[in-house]
């Protein structure tokens, strides 16, 4: 018997094992979502429901769904935002070579490491100021700011990949700056978007601590509510489970669909850059 075949299935045997070991916490979750509440014990908690219930579904939707609307009015525009903007800066920093691109790559890129705590009292008396502080608006903007480093980095690898030559063919047919862009740049990083935009709007959907510092409860994201829905003194651990599979729904939706695009994506952006 060859090393490798002896290797293999021992890999395969250690992957199915750690697999296991990480669904645990997700059958968990969707097995007690599914109970009635006086199912739901520390000794019943490996057992499958006697019968299945699906009104902690309906409880936490019922409770969720405003905070659920707010979560999508923010994530789409701060994604398609931060994107789009991204995008321009990795096209001019990776193709119009200009005096002092790399200080501003470098100094965008600052942006990346600068902690969300150390900022948040400024924030929210400059969002206080302009009029944005509790509003779905505010948080857009503070998430298309803060996402655009990343987005910029991404974009700037993924631009590298693409020949000069095509730039510099469309300007001796006497295309400009943003006809480039718009006619060769956007048609040729639709994986690049994919990337991008899956990357914004799991980051944007999840993210907690801007969501509940700068909004309240009525403009509060569903993640914010998500923590609330537990309650003060009796935890309805069936309702916040299957509030917690609600809440992750559309970013699992995403990956289902476009998981194989994001891969793509990702394997192209890193040729270059």
């Amino acid at each position: 018997m060859t090393a490798k075949a002896f290797t293999r299935p021992l890999m395969y045997l250690i992957l199915a094992l750690l697999s296991i070991l990480f669904l645990i916490p997700v059958y968990v979750v969707i097995v007690t979502s599914l109970k009635p509440l006086d199912e739901v014990t520390l000794a019943k908690m490996w057992a499958l429901p006697t019968h299945i219930d699906f009104s902690s579904y309906a409880e936490a939707f019922s409770k969720l769904a405003p905070n659920f609307w707010n979560s999508v009015y923010l994530v789409i525009p701060a994604t398609i935002l931060s994107a789009f903007l991204g995008s321009l800066n990795g096209y001019v920093l990776s193709k119009w070579r200009f005096k002092g691109a790399d200080w501003i790559f470098t100094a965008v890129l600052f942006g990346m490491f600068i902690p969300y705590q150390s900022i948040l009292i400024p924030l929210i008396r400059f969002l206080s100021h302009i009029g944005l502080y509790n509003t779905i608006p505010g948080l857009i903007l503070v998430h298309v700011v803060y996402g655009i480093p990343i987005t910029t980095l991404m974009f700037r690898n993924f631009y590298a990949s693409i020949p000069m030559e095509m730039i510099e063919s469309a300007q001796i047919d006497g295309a400009g700056i943003f006809k480039i862009y718009r006619h060769i740049m956007i048609p040729l990083s639709l994986l690049g978007l994919v990337v991008v935009g899956i990357w914004q709007f799991t980051n944007i959907w999840n993210e907690f601590l801007f969501a509940v510092t700068i909004t309240t409860t009525d403009q509060h994201p569903i993640m914010v509510a998500l923590q609330n829905l537990s309650g003060s003194q009796i935890v309805q651990w069936n309702v916040q489970m299957a509030g917690a599979i609600i809440a992750a729904l559309p970013t699992l939706l995403v990956y289902i669909f476009l998981g194989k695009f994001f891969v793509r994506g990702m394997l192209a952006g890193s040729v270059k850059g």
